[in-house]
């Protein structure tokens, strides 16, 4: 059976908390070698940093999700250097910008509120790859209608952190640039949704290598489960897809796809 990963899951999520270890099970029963829990606060990570502790196929990833900027503390850079330590976890993150629901979007919002939220994330995300590059590991970035910006902040640290932009939908063209600068991108179970051309599209321009699969459960659900609650197992139907729009064998793609995720997580192959 070719064997895949699942580079970003929200196992910590409360869509799990009644089935978690059978759905764990299920995740190895598929093939699934090797799942990443990612946070998205701190407390949040250190529910991931538990379960990775629980669970032997099971890492995590630590940072402050953007859309949630507001309330993070004004220097996260202490809780996450000692997080980070941990030997189970393997990159800095879910961090990022996100500029899809701004302020001014909603009743009393203003632009001067959107300028204030955009230099809120900024900072977090900053922060966040200082940490990185402190603790000698790679971050899980997230981007939502903010490329420009993203790319831009993380110009800095080039050659010192890459990301992999995680649940990845752009253009061809956005993908080579994000290649070019070093880092990754990753695709989830829209790949195999009906209204999902653009993004095969994406894929079949993405080199070998130069990807990784995730299922950012309990979140898109791939064909034949979209509508029900994701979970890692599911990454065999993405694999699938992914494989039919490459042209080549899941087997191939196992070996491609596992070993850029070691090679971007290197923690993954310690303990």
């Amino acid at each position: 059976m070719p064997i895949f990963y699942d580079t970003h899951a929200h196992m910590d999520y409360p869509e799990f908390a009644q089935d978690l270890a059978q759905v764990i099970e299920r995740a190895a029963a598929a093939g699934i070698g090797k799942i990443i829990s990612i946070g998205t606060d701190l407390e949040s990570s250190a529910r991931a940093v538990k379960l990775a502790e629980q669970f032997t196929g099971v890492y995590a990833a630590v940072g402050w999700h953007p859309c949630q900027a507001a309330d993070a503390p004004g220097d996260l850079r202490p809780a996450l250097r000692d997080i980070a330590r941990h030997p189970k976890v393997v990159a800095i993150g879910e961090t990022g910008l996100d500029y899809h629901r701004l302020p001014s979007h909603g009743p009393g919002g203003s632009t001067a509120d959107d300028k204030r939220y955009e230099k809120m994330q900024a900072d977090i995300f900053r922060q966040h790859m200082e940490v990185a590059a402190e603790s000698g590991l790679n971050c899980v970035v997230h981007q939502r209608a903010a490329i420009e910006d993203v790319l831009s902040q993380m110009q800095p640290f080039a050659g010192k952190v890459r990301g992999v932009f995680h649940c990845f939908v752009d253009d061809p063209a956005t993908s080579r640039r994000i290649l070019a600068t070093g880092s990754l991108v990753s695709f989830t179970g829209i790949v195999t949704f009906k209204n999902a051309q653009s993004v095969r599209e994406t894929v079949a321009a993405t080199p070998l290598g130069q990807f990784m699969l995730e299922t950012d459960c309990p979140y898109l659900a791939p064909m034949p489960h979209r509508g029900k609650r994701c979970e890692p197992a599911y990454v065999k139907e993405i694999a699938e897809r992914v494989a039919e729009v490459k042209g080549c064998s899941l087997d191939e793609l196992s070996q491609a796809t596992c070993a850029t995720a070691r090679r971007f997580f290197p923690k993954l192959d310690q303990t």
